[in-house]
C-alpha cells in the first residue's frame, strides 16, 4: 500500500504543472494569432474599428494607435506567455487588452459560442471570457516550473 502512495506522490510531482502549461500554450497562442492577424492587414485600423469608443484613457490615441498597441501586445504578450517567461506581466497585459476589447467590441453583441466564432452571431464575450479567465489562473498561480522565465513564487 505505501509503494502506491509513493508512487502517487512522485507522479503528481511530476505532472503538477502540465495544466499551466496547456493554459499558457492555448492562450499565448490564440493571442498571438489575433495580433498577428491585426498587424498583418497593415497599420491602419479598419473602418469598423475606427468607429469604435474606447475607455479613458485610449479614446485620446486614436483608431490607428490602438490597433497598433493591441495587435503589438497580444504577440508580445502571447509569446511571453507561451514561453513562460514573466507570465504573470503578459497576463496582466493580455487581460487588459482583453478587457478593452470586451469594452469596446463584445459586450454589447451578447453571449455566443464556439459554434458561431467565425460569424457576425459569435462576435460576443463568451470567448474572451473563457480567455480571461485562463489569464487570471496564470496570474494568480505564476507559470509553473515547465517555462523559460525567473520561477515565481
Amino acid at each position: 500500500m505505501n509503494s502506491w502512495h509513493s508512487l502517487h506522490v512522485k507522479l503528481m510531482q511530476k505532472t503538477r504543472d502540465l495544466g499551466l502549461l496547456a493554459l499558457r500554450i492555448w492562450a499565448g497562442q490564440e493571442f498571438i494569432l489575433a495580433g498577428y492577424t491585426k498587424l498583418s492587414g497593415g497599420v491602419h485600423a479598419p473602418e469598423w474599428f475606427s468607429g469604435l469608443q474606447f475607455p479613458f484613457p485610449l479614446h485620446f490615441l486614436g483608431a490607428d494607435l490602438n490597433w497598433v498597441m493591441a495587435g503589438a501586445g497580444e504577440i508580445t504578450f502571447g509569446l511571453a506567455l507561451l514561453l513562460g517567461f514573466y507570465s504573470r506581466l503578459a497576463a496582466i497585459g493580455l487581460l487588459f487588452i482583453t478587457f478593452v476589447a470586451v469594452y469596446t467590441v463584445h459586450f454589447d453583441l451578447g453571449w455566443s459560442g464556439w459554434n458561431q466564432i467565425e460569424t457576425d452571431a459569435g462576435l460576443g464575450f463568451k470567448v474572451p471570457l473563457m480567455l480571461a479567465l485562463m489569464l487570471f489562473t496564470i496570474l494568480t498561480q505564476g507559470s509553473g516550473r515547465y517555462s523559460i522565465g525567473i520561477k515565481e513564487a
